[in-house]
């Protein structure tokens, strides 16, 4: 139904962005609401997803037409709904992700929350060999590619919001302190304490 909204950024949370187009502000919820960064001035285009259930309608946001067809994807997976597959998508390595479906690599995809040895293996069975034209060749890590601003935070609120947007990917807070330490080593934007602790939580 929409391919695609651009406007401005006018709120984000740890679940979701805010994109305001001809005085309309559409939900749109990400994998990763901090790559997107609230600026009046700066138009930003998000690749959408309608999803429609019998007791849900929600639309999805994405930073490219790869991540919203990995997540097109992934919800054709039994066991795998919109959240999961957003928390899936979180990784910030989608190369990493499909390699992992086409050499069988169960040990790596239960990593990700919600994510048992049974959805692992359904992930295999329906996705291996379906993903190339989804990321036909090598792609860089889709994130990156996001045009991000000087953070407007400080170093305290960036891990502040990055450890509530792990919680709601769905780590436990007990697999999040193991991590802090590590994080609080740098100083860095809510985006990058979020990809910094996702691959130390998915080793």
């Amino acid at each position: 139904m929409f391919d695609y909204i651009k406007g401005v950024i006018t709120y984000l949370n740890p679940e979701y962005v805010v994109i305001e187009n001809n005085g309309i502000g559409y939900q749109l919820f990400t994998p990763n609401p901090y790559v997107f960064t609230i600026n009046p001035k700066a138009d930003v285009t998000i690749y959408t997803y309608h999803y429609v259930r019998e007791d849900v309608i929600a639309l999805y946001g994405f930073a490219s037409r790869e991540e919203k067809g990995l997540f097109t994807k992934l919800l054709s997976v039994s066991g795998i709904g919109p959240k999961g597959a957003l928390a899936i998508l979180a990784s910030g390595n989608p190369v990493q992700l499909v390699q992992a479906i086409e050499e069988e690599n169960e040990k790596f995809l239960v990593k990700f929350p919600g994510v048992g040895k049974k959805t692992a293996r359904q992930m295999i069975l329906d996705l291996k060999g379906k993903l190339h034209d989804v990321l036909p060749g090598a792609v860089p890590d889709l994130f990156t590619d996001v045009e991000r601003l000087d953070a407007v935070t400080s170093e305290s609120e960036a891990l502040d919001e990055a450890v509530e947007a792990l919680k709601v990917l769905g780590y436990a807070e007990r697999e999040i302190n193991k991590v802090i330490p590590d994080l609080m080593k740098e100083k860095l934007t809510t985006d990058q304490y979020i990809k910094k602790a996702l691959q130390k939580l998915l080793k």
